[in-house]
C-alpha cells in the first residue's frame, strides 16, 4: 500500500469483466474520463459516469466495467480497484469532428432492483433471516456474495413481499429485521454490513490538517437545531396485577442554562410528545421519570454534515474516520462517511460528506 500523503504517479485503467467469473476480460482504452459516486441514500449505493470514444454497449452489449487506480511510488507499482459498474443509457455527442459517448453505470445491486419477487412471495416465520437474505441475493444477482454465517436472528412472523417490491427493496427490508444492510467491496462484490452505532466503530483513517495532510483547505460543517426538543411529555399504559390498566404520565424539561437548546437559552418550549414508549412490565414513578429524561437526552443530539475534499485514500461509505481539522474547530471527531465522489483525473480528488453528532444536553450522570 502506498503512502497516500506522499507524491506518486497515478493513472487509470478500465476493463470489461466477465460477470460470471467476476474477473477482468478485455482492457478498454477508449474511456476518456470517469466519475464515481458512492452514496448511502441511493438504492444501488454506487454509480459511475463515463465519457468514451465508442459506445461500449453497442460493441459489447450490456457489460460490466471495472475501474482501477494505478499508483507508482518509489518504483513500486500497485493497482487499486475503485468499483465495478454495469453500463447503461449511453448518450452520443458530436461536435462536427469528434464523437463522445456518455454512459451511466451502476453497481451490481441494479440486477436486484430490476427484478421482482413472485406476487405473494413470503418468507416464513422462524426462518434464519440473514441466511435467507444471502440465498436470495445469490440466486438473483451474478456478482459474488459474501454470506452471513453466524447470525442467529429469525423472523418473528411471515414476511410478505408487496406487489411493487423489487428484490432489492424486499431483501433490504428483510435484513432490517436483523439490523443489517447492503454493502459493497472495492470490486463491488456484495456484502452485508451490520448496522452499528458509530461510537462502537474504530476509526480506520485520520484526516489531519498538518503539513502532510490530504485535506484540501475548505470545509463545510452544516448543522440544524430545528426540531430538537427541550421538553418531553410521555404517557404509558400497562396492565396491573388486578387486570386493570395502570396509566402513568410524566413531563421533563431541559432547563440547563449551559445547553444551547434549553428552555432557558431558547426562551421557549419545543415539545416532544410520546404516547407509545417501548416499555414492558411495571415502573415506579421515579423509574418512569428517569426513562423519560434519558429519552429526551437521546433526542438532544445535533447531527453535523461535514463536506470536505481530499486526495484519494482507501476509505468508503459506512467507514468511521477521525477528523482533526483544528483550524475549523473540528478536533478528534469521529465521523461516518455517507457520500463520496471520486474524480478519476490527475490527483484523484475525492469529495466527501461525513456525519457526526454532538450532545447538547446530558440529563443524568451515567455510571
Amino acid at each position: 500500500m502506498p503512502d497516500w500523503t506522499k507524491s506518486m504517479e497515478q493513472t487509470y485503467k478500465f476493463y470489461i469483466i466477465d460477470p460470471n467469473t467476476w474477473k477482468d476480460r478485455i482492457r478498454i482504452d477508449t474511456i476518456t474520463s470517469c466519475t464515481i459516486t458512492r452514496d448511502f441514500t441511493t438504492e444501488t449505493l454506487s454509480s459511475a459516469s463515463f465519457d468514451c470514444d465508442e459506445d461500449l454497449t453497442q460493441k459489447y452489449g450490456e457489460c460490466y466495467v471495472r475501474v482501477y487506480l494505478i499508483t507508482i511510488q518509489n518504483g513500486v507499482r500497485e493497482r487499486h480497484c475503485l468499483g465495478t459498474f454495469i453500463v447503461q443509457t449511453p448518450s452520443v455527442k458530436f461536435d462536427g469532428m469528434h464523437k463522445s459517448v456518455g454512459m451511466d453505470a451502476y453497481s451490481p445491486l441494479l440486477e436486484l432492483k430490476d427484478n421482482k419477487p413472485p406476487i405473494g412471495y413470503s418468507a416464513m416465520k422462524n426462518i434464519n433471516t440473514m441466511r435467507l437474505a444471502s440465498e436470495l441475493v445469490y440466486e438473483n444477482c451474478r456478482a459474488p456474495v459474501t454470506r452471513v454465517q453466524n447470525d442467529a436472528n429469525t423472523l418473528k412472523s411471515d414476511f410478505v413481499a408487496n406487489p411493487d417490491d423489487s428484490w432489492l427493496s424486499y431483501i433490504s427490508d428483510l435484513m432490517a429485521n436483523a439490523k443489517y444492510r447492503f454493502g459493497l467491496t472495492d470490486k463491488s462484490e456484495i456484502i452485508f454490513d451490520k448496522i452499528t452505532d458509530i461510537k462502537a466503530l474504530p476509526p480506520i483513517y485520520t484526516f489531519n490538517d498538518d503539513n502532510s495532510s490530504l485535506l484540501l483547505p475548505s470545509i463545510d460543517d452544516k448543522r440544524d437545531l430545528y426540531g430538537i426538543p427541550n421538553a418531553l411529555e410521555m404517557t404509558y399504559t400497562t396492565q396491573g396485577t388486578d387486570g386493570t390498566n395502570e396509566y402513568m404520565s410524566v413531563r421533563v424539561e431541559n432547563n440547563d442554562e449551559n445547553s444551547e437548546i434549553s428552555t432557558v437559552r431558547r426562551g421557549r418550549v419545543v415539545l416532544e410528545r410520546v404516547t407509545d414508549p417501548t416499555l414492558t412490565g411495571s415502573y415506579t414513578k421515579e423509574q418512569f421519570k428517569r426513562y423519560a429524561m434519558l429519552y429526551l437526552e437521546n433526542l438532544s443530539t445535533l447531527e453535523h454534515t461535514v463536506s470536505f475534499s481530499h486526495g484519494y485514500v482507501p476509505v468508503t461509505i459506512g467507514d468511521c474516520v477521525r477528523l482533526n481539522y483544528r483550524r475549523s474547530g473540528i478536533v478528534d471527531q469521529r465521523a461516518r462517511i455517507i457520500k463520496q465522489t471520486i474524480h478519476c483525473v490527475t490527483g484523484c480528488t475525492v469529495d466527501t460528506d461525513a456525519t457526526y453528532t454532538t450532545e447538547l444536553w446530558r440529563a443524568i450522570e451515567h455510571g
